[in-house]
């Protein structure tokens, strides 16, 4: 399964890479978001639980996160719940006045017949796609709506 998610962003890339990269905050600034519980970090990585909310049905995971600020990159592997193994990356590209931000995700099940229809088809059509789309959509409107003509007389 690979899908990705894409938004063009008017706004600083630092602070949409600071946005992406405090895993910390997302319960507080993504509605979409029910907990996440750092379990171990560093200055380049954290060990975090996460849940979210597709619509109505909860989802639950835990995840690796390794921060690259020199690339505007995160990258995630997901080490627990129904989506371990899977991979995603974040990459911030600078796009004219704007950011180009992508999220991809890649996961493959060893299951040989149903594991690749059961990771396409639910969890990353279904689940994923939805999800990670809820999230840029979210930083997208923090990042416009306090941009620089905002508060300005």
């Amino acid at each position: 399964m690979h899908t990705e998610n894409t938004i063009l962003i008017h706004g600083d890339r630092q602070r949409i890479y600071q946005l992406a990269a405090d895993i910390q905050d997302w319960a507080k600034i993504l509605p979409h978001y029910r907990y996440v519980v750092i379990e171990e970090q560093s200055e380049r990585h954290k060990i975090a639980r996460m849940g979210a909310r597709r619509d109505w049905f909860p989802v639950k995971w835990r995840a690796r996160q390794e921060l690259l600020p020199e690339e505007y990159r995160i990258l995630f592997q997901h080490i627990g719940g129904i989506t371990k193994g899977m991979s995603v990356e974040w990459r911030l590209v600078p796009e004219g006045d704007a950011v180009r931000v992508t999220i991809s995700h890649t996961l493959t099940y060893p299951v040989p017949l149903l594991g690749p229809l059961f990771a396409e088809w639910i969890v990353g059509r279904l689940f994923v796609h939805n999800i990670a789309g809820k999230t840029l959509r979210c930083i997208k409107a923090m990042v416009e709506e306090t941009g620089p003509h905002r508060g300005a007389s």
